[in-house]
């Protein structure tokens, strides 16, 4: 997929200076969208609409409907003929595509201004960009303290990939029935009330943050099983804090890119000692180079530079070539690798040596 050059010399300029002008088109796509212009010219239909028209719609002067458009034109989200303007595929997918709004607001309100940041990020290790939220080491104990419009990109963007994996792999973690299952990484909760909803015998333990913990807890309450979701509340770098044990499955789902290697031969060191005889670690994970459509590879390549400049300095969206030897190194081993979970996610199945 990325072995051979593809584009011709005019084109590649043609690239180049759209990337020049990456973060301008960027804002001004989201004023299309946002300030309605895309959806008076979608509602348009085939007739089209005219600068007139969505003026009085908008509310807008006609300098700032102009403007828009016209960049609007040069990013091929809209076309115009007879000075009447109609919405282009591109454009019906920015107005219109569910996943293409969560990324557009994820990479607006948690990576905008932190990526100014990228290069200071890069030398010094740690995410520079992180103090255009707030005052923490990582972004991670801040998460239930974000505003809640900006919280709410964070988490529309974690849960939309992976949940649509949730049916496939509840099927395949409880194929073994276990009884103690340690959800690590349980964030607001919704795999351990998956978990209880699928197995009314199961026990889940949530192992995570206090400030996600306590969302959890009161999700559990909420659901009435909060006799059967346990919570170790821990910061799961500090390695001298001892895993619960006795767990026939331990799950992380989209949870070991938020680290870095080191740090994911330590945590899975720590999950094999947590394992029952027997016992089976379950990662769910999405590989950029095991992304079927490029335009996925590719979305992955740059959340790994949210990694670096927002979340943790040190971590990113991995090669499996990478994240395989993680795994051998903690005395692990891959027995079963599913690349059809959901939006192309892997679901690995993992054992003691």
């Amino acid at each position: 997929m990325f072995n051979k050059e593809t584009k011709t010399a005019l084109e590649a300029k043609e690239a180049a200076l759209r990337l020049a002008f990456a973060p301008v088109a960027f804002q001004a796509t989201r004023a299309l969208r946002d300030m309605g212009i895309l959806t008076a010219v979608s509602n348009s239909r085939s007739a089209g609409i005219t600068i007139e028209e969505i003026m009085e719609q908008t509310k807008m002067s006609r300098y700032a409907v102009r403007v828009l458009l016209e960049a609007g034109l040069g990013m091929e989200l809209v076309i115009v003929n007879d000075k009447r303007y109609t919405l282009t595929k591109t454009g019906y997918f920015i107005l219109h595509d569910q996943l293409t709004r969560i990324n557009m607001d994820f990479s607006q309100d948690i990576c905008y201004k932190g990526m100014n940041h990228l290069q200071e990020s890069l030398i010094e290790g740690k995410p520079a960009g992180l103090r255009e939220l707030g005052p923490w080491d990582t972004i991670y104990p801040g998460l239930s303290l974000l505003p809640p419009e900006v919280g709410k990109s964070w988490f529309d963007f974690d849960h939309y990939y992976s949940d649509l994996a949730t049916p496939q792999a509840l099927d395949i973690v409880f194929e073994k029935k276990p009884k103690h299952l340690l959800d690590i990484g349980g964030n607001t909760g919704k795999w351990a009330l998956a978990c209880t909803a699928k197995d009314p015998e199961v026990e889940v333990t949530i192992f995570d943050l206090p400030g996600q913990a306590g969302l959890a807890q009161q999700k559990m309450k909420d659901a009435g099983v909060e006799n059967r979701v346990h919570f170790h509340i821990a910061n799961i770098l500090h390695e001298e804090v001892p895993f619960p044990q006795g767990f026939d499955a331990i799950w992380m789902s989209q949870f070991l890119d938020c680290f870095s290697e080191a740090e994911i031969v330590s945590i899975l060191k720590r999950c094999r000692e947590a394992l029952n005889e027997g016992g089976t670690v379950y990662i769910l994970e999405p590989f950029w180079n095991r992304q079927q459509f490029k335009s996925a590879a590719f979305c992955l390549q740059q959340t790994s530079l949210y990694f670096t400049a927002m979340a943790n300095g040190n971590s990113q969206m991995y090669h499996t070539d990478d994240f395989f030897q993680c795994i051998d190194d903690a005395g692990l081993t891959i027995i079963e690798e599913n690349d059809q979970m959901g939006m192309n996610y892997t679901l690995l199945k993992c054992q003691k040596k």
